[in-house]
């Protein structure tokens, strides 16, 4: 009977989910792509968190930059190589060729590699080793076809000691790397990209082939922050979404009336869509307030306005917001949408999600990221927005321009992807304009489909119930 492929966690978010547990086990992974794209640190990542997290000890080599540079550059993302050093889980060595010297010798294998790097896992008890960038095997010494033969040499030397392994390459012009170190790696090879798409950048990841283990083999947008590398796995994302009874009162009275006196379900999604100054950023304010109140962590993701002046502008119609960021109840994570492509937006939108485990989320508006990418791109971005929200249980505003007064679509056309969705307009009425809201549907629940008169004051959002006028007062929870 055969035996499964055995794993090695990376630790790193997003990656051990699309590999399905990691790099496989006692064997060798390239990771490739142009430089600045990621690999020395993704490689580094691999070491620490296997050190720390696994408690495998590990080898770094470097043929390319000094150790004391890997360690400054790694300590400002988040990677404190010296205390692992210090602590005997890592053993670090700068391997320099000199091709003029090679020449004058007349050594072209690589005996003194092997030397060195077996001290080194002796040293520690390594487990994982990384060698960081095979390329300047390639520049340095003077015959390339016995470095191909010294490097497979190498690679079944690293299996026969089940030793987990990352080996680096820079990409190549026609090939995966410059010099067909991909035919020698066979078992496992990452792909890293550095794009830049009018004058956006976005990096990605791909797994080319992973021998012996079902994997994700989409692009992945992954993020480089002060903690390290993060990878979003986007495709894993299912339907299979836990089902909530439970519901959330939206802070208006007059708008919980029309939703069965009880407001929105938890853990679904709403989207608010109108004109300008229509009032979708007052629903979400309220809806937010009312949550705060109650206790309930709020993450508002802010497009267009900068927190301070979404305090200032709320706190004119009677909802104060500062407060409830004074007492670290709500979260305003503010970003324009031309800042980064949109799989970065959605992967940094990911990365807070986790960080502040909100139970609302508000994204205002949702139809400005049509600035950082194609129309189809954010109808994208936002299913797999909803889908994220949803397996975490977690209740989603999205508010979104309606340039034009139809039924018929969105500014973005994702109103299918809602639960809720309601439209703001300003109709006239014998020469004077007023603002109507009306709920197209709220799956799951009875609610009216006429549009109310709906009022901004200084005491907050009003709606009309009734065919007298009967305006109610903003509620702020029960």
């Amino acid at each position: 009977m055969g035996q499964a492929l055995q794993k090695a966690r990376t630790g790193i978010t997003g990656l051990d989910e699309l590999t399905r547990g990691g790099m496989p086990r006692g064997r060798p992974t390239l990771l490739c792509g142009g430089p600045g794209c990621g690999k020395t640190l993704l490689a580094t990542g691999f070491l620490v968190h296997g050190a720390l997290d696994q408690g495998e000890a590990g080898v770094f080599m470097s043929f390319d930059e000094r150790i004391e540079d890997v360690e400054i550059n790694s300590y400002s993302l988040g990677y404190d190589l010296g205390r692992l050093r210090e602590q005997g889980l890592l053993a670090a060595d700068f391997v320099h060729l000199d091709r003029n010297e090679i020449e004058e010798s007349g050594a072209f294998d690589l005996e003194g590699l092997f030397v060195r790097l077996n001290l080194a896992v002796q040293a520690v008890g390594a487990k994982r080793v990384v060698l960081d960038s095979i390329d300047s095997l390639f520049a340095s010494l003077p015959n390339e076809a016995i470095v191909r033969s010294e490097l497979r040499r190498l690679l079944g030397w690293l299996k026969e000691r089940g030793l987990t392994t990352i080996i680096t390459a820079e990409r190549g012009q026609t090939g995966l790397t410059r010099h067909g170190v991909e035919e020698y790696v066979s078992d496992c090879v990452i792909v890293l990209d550095h794009r830049v798409i009018d004058e956006i950048a976005t990096r990605r990841l791909r797994v080319v082939k992973y021998r012996g283990s079902v994997h994700g083999t989409n692009e992945y947008p992954f993020l480089i922050g002060t903690d390290g590398l993060t990878v979003l796995p986007v495709t894993t994302l299912g339907l299979e979404h836990t089902v909530s009874e439970e519901r959330i009162l939206t802070g208006i009275a007059g708008l919980d009336e029309m939703l069965e006196g009880r407001g929105y379900y938890k853990g679904s999604s709403v989207l608010i869509s109108g004109g300008p100054g229509t009032g979708k950023t007052s629903l979400a304010a309220h809806f937010v307030g009312a949550a705060c109140a109650r206790g309930q962590r709020c993450l508002y993701f802010s497009l267009e306005e900068s927190p301070r002046q979404l305090v200032r502008n709320m706190r004119s119609i009677g909802v104060e917001l500062q407060k409830w960021i004074d007492q670290g109840l709500l979260n305003c994570h503010a970003a324009r949408p031309t800042e980064y492509g949109l799989e970065t937006h959605l992967a940094l939108m990911h990365k807070v999600i986790r960080e502040s485990a909100p139970g609302i989320v508000v994204v205002d508006p949702v139809s400005a990221l049509v600035g950082g990418g194609e129309r189809g791109q954010v109808q994208v971005m936002v299913l797999r927005l909803v889908d994220f929200l949803k397996s975490k249980g977690t209740t989603a505003m999205f508010l979104s321009l309606q340039t034009e007064p139809t039924l018929a679509q969105t500014e973005l056309n994702v109103s299918s992807l809602m639960d809720s969705w309601l439209t703001l307009t300003i109709p006239s009425r014998d020469g004077a304009a007023l603002r109507a809201l009306q709920i197209i549907k709220s799956r799951g629940m009875a609610h009216p489909m006429q549009p109310h008169a709906m009022e901004i004051t200084a005491r907050g959002v009003r709606v009309d119930l009734g065919p007298g006028g009967l305006a109610t007062e903003p509620r702020q929870g029960r």
